[in-house]
């Protein structure tokens, strides 16, 4: 049984500071995600000041929900720096198909080299120049249907693709794996698919194999989930059980927990 517990392991004894250039609608709930797991949180944005953040941190995540021209400037001179300083980084590419304004960035943004990309299946098709049925922020597209998307933008980017939903998908256009944890009301709860973006660079700030720690960081997410959906009376308590299902878990337990298989 491959030892999934052992990122979370490292992520906790490092602490790594990771910096979330991130929507409003995510910023409180990402930052309890990730102080529940272990990591310490920076959300911050503004074009000048992130350089010198970004030199600070184990690891940057870029969330493009509500950029404007002001946040636009502030993330590109942010992947600047993480390239300048080895600090590797994150794109969660939210709902890439609704405006050319988001298209281009995402564009732009590929082509400075993320080390992981996660979104739903609908972003990972348009990111790939696939048809998508996605809308807004949601997937109206199956995981399964994005499998060979994904590995086809792992290996023209070179980094590890995460497709997330009900059954995740992850890749790094050699190796695949899917990830079945999880439960049905987290999608019921905003923000929790860009929170997990900050868990997913969490784990692979300072992990060796990217992407196993991304596979990781998903299983203890959809674990997290599955714990809280047991004791959970709707979303709103389903919120509070999740951070502290975060908080709780052990390395031997997501270990034991992890529902992964080949793919």
């Amino acid at each position: 049984m491959p030892d999934w517990g052992a990122h979370l392991r490292t992520m906790r004894a490092e602490v790594p500071l990771v910096l979330n250039i991130t929507n409003f609608v995510a910023m409180n709930v990402m930052a309890n995600v990730l102080l529940a797991a272990g990591a310490s949180p920076a959300m911050a944005h503004a074009e000048e000041e992130i350089a010198e953040i970004t030199a600070l941190s184990g690891v940057l995540t870029i969330n493009f929900g509500t950029a404007d021209a002001g946040w636009v400037r502030g993330m590109l001179a942010a992947v600047e720096t993480a390239r300048d300083r080895g600090v590797p980084w994150v794109l969660d590419p939210v709902a890439v198909g609704v405006s050319r304004l988001r298209q281009d960035l995402a564009a732009r943004l590929i082509a400075m080299g993320p080390a992981a990309i996660r979104g739903n299946a609908s972003e990972i098709l348009t990111l790939s120049g696939q048809g998508a049925t996605g809308k807004g922020a949601d997937s109206a597209d199956p995981v399964a249907g994005a499998e060979d998307a994904a590995r086809e933008l792992a290996r023209n980017t070179g980094a590890v693709v995460a497709v997330t939903g009900p059954v995740d998908f992850v890749t790094d256009g050699a190796r695949g794996w899917r990830v079945a944890n999880g439960h049905a009301l987290m999608p019921r709860v905003t923000a929790l698919g860009c929170s997990l973006t900050g868990l997913v660079g969490a784990l692979l700030a300072g992990a060796e194999d990217r992407a196993r720690a991304t596979v990781a960081a998903l299983a203890f997410f959809g674990l997290a989930g599955e714990r809280a959906g047991a004791i959970a009376a709707g979303p709103g308590s389903f919120q509070v059980a999740l951070l502290d299902a975060l908080a709780a878990i052990t390395p031997a337990e997501l270990t034991a927990g992890a529902r992964v298989s080949e793919a």
